[in-house]
Order: structure tokens, then sequence, then C-alpha cells
């Protein structure tokens, strides 16, 4: 059973590689989208709503790389017994759903709290970025909707 700062520890290594991974992968979806928009001409109105599609696609792939860092080290540690129960556990916790059917030993509980935290903050990140594309390559121009 890990001691409180070591599972502390733990669960900043994790939240800074959380955090680097969401940064890559906003810059790759941003060179991506940028890319494509110019080589497949996606300035219409219909190529706006396909750019929207592949950001999303894009915060998605980020999000669940996130996911499967964490539920690997839920692996690794012991936190829980297989790895479907890990991706769930990972999954609901991230989301902050927790719907409190899978629970992690004492020990452990901390760390499933700071992937909540870190799993907040990253979903509230993604949104900005999703408002901030839909005004800049998405259908919806700022000023003309609202």
């Amino acid at each position: 059973m890990p001691t409180i700062f070591g599972t502390m520890a733990i669960g900043t290594l994790l939240i800074c590689t959380t955090v680097l991974i969401h940064i890559a992968g906003l810059v790759v979806v941003t060179h991506v989208v940028s890319r494509l928009r110019v080589r497949w001409s996606l300035h219409g109105s219909g190529g706006r709503v396909v750019a929207m599609v592949m950001v999303v696609l894009g915060l998605f792939a980020i999000a669940a790389t996130e996911i499967w860092l964490w539920t690997f080290f839920y692996l690794l540690l012991g936190v829980s017994p297989d790895l479907e129960t890990s991706l769930y556990l990972s999954t609901v916790t991230y989301s902050t759903v927790g719907y409190g059917d899978v629970v992690p030993a004492r020990g452990w509980r901390l760390l499933a709290a700071l992937e909540g935290v870190a799993g907040f903050m990253m979903i509230g990140w993604s949104t900005a970025y999703l408002v901030t594309a839909s005004t800049r390559v998405g259908p919806f121009r700022q000023g003309d909707h609202f």
C-alpha cells in the first residue's frame, strides 16, 4: 500500500504527463486540420463542418490517449484487477461520471480523485479549444450567431 506522499508523487507525474499529452495533441490537431483545410479546400460551409468533425475526433483521440495512460498505471500498480476494469475505472473517473460500481482499494482512492480533477480540467480545456475552433475553422462566425 502506498503512502499518501507516494500516491501524490505518482498522481503528480500522471497529471504532468496528461498535460503534456494534451498540449502535444492540440498542437497536432491544429496542424492537421489546418493542413487538410488547405489541401482539401475546406473553406465553404460544408468544408467547415468537415473541419469541425476532424477537430472533435482529434479531441476524442487526445482524451482516449490520456485515459489509456491512467488505465495502464492502474494495471501496473494493481489498482484494479484487469484491463477492462482498469479502463472502465479510468474512463468514468476521467470523465467525472464516477458511477461508483468500481472503486479502487483504499490506498489508491486519492490517485483516482487526482485523475478526476485532471480529467475535469482537460475536458474544460478541450471545450475552450472546441469553441475557439468553431469560430475560426468551423461553421460559426463570431457575431453572426450569438
